[in-house]
């Protein structure tokens, strides 16, 4: 019996969905939760982790946010897409984020509706989950009060 390649991936990334779901980030699966996500942003702080398969999503990134959100100031909502899993919500999310290109992993931190503070892949790639929990923390401390 063969195993779809759907299914597969299912199985494949559902621990990685669940280091962050576990956590009490919300998963937005498609383009309408996108908005949806993006219009109660305007009244408070939104945090949006676009998630992704590869080794530094998995090492620095995941763990980051999750160490960030160990600390007292926090964003009001948490919200995360999975990049090349639900591609319409996150090609949807991806629209917020301009004028940064496509990115994932990426956390975005967006202020009343706005974008505030964005860390791309390139500044995950090569920082420890400490340094990134550390610039969430100072962005929240910032934005979030």
């Amino acid at each position: 019996m063969a195993m779809s390649f759907d299914s597969y991936m299912k199985d494949m990334v559902k621990p990685m969905r669940e280091d962050l779901t576990r956590i009490g980030i919300t998963e937005l699966l498609t383009p309408e939760q996108v908005e949806e996500a993006m219009e109660k942003s305007k009244d408070g702080t939104m945090l949006l982790v676009i998630n992704s398969v590869c080794g530094c999503a998995a090492g620095q990134c995941r763990p980051g946010v999750a160490k960030a959100l160990q600390n007292d100031t926090l964003p009001t909502y948490t919200y995360t897409v999975f990049a090349g899993q639900e591609k319409d919500a996150t090609a949807k999310a991806r629209e917020y984020l301009a004028p940064y290109p496509p990115s994932s992993p990426s956390i975005a931190l967006f202020k009343n509706g706005e974008l505030a503070h964005f860390i791309q892949r390139h500044q995950i790639e090569d920082r420890s989950a400490d340094m990134i929990a550390g610039d969430l923390i100072g962005a929240f401390e910032q934005y979030c009060k």
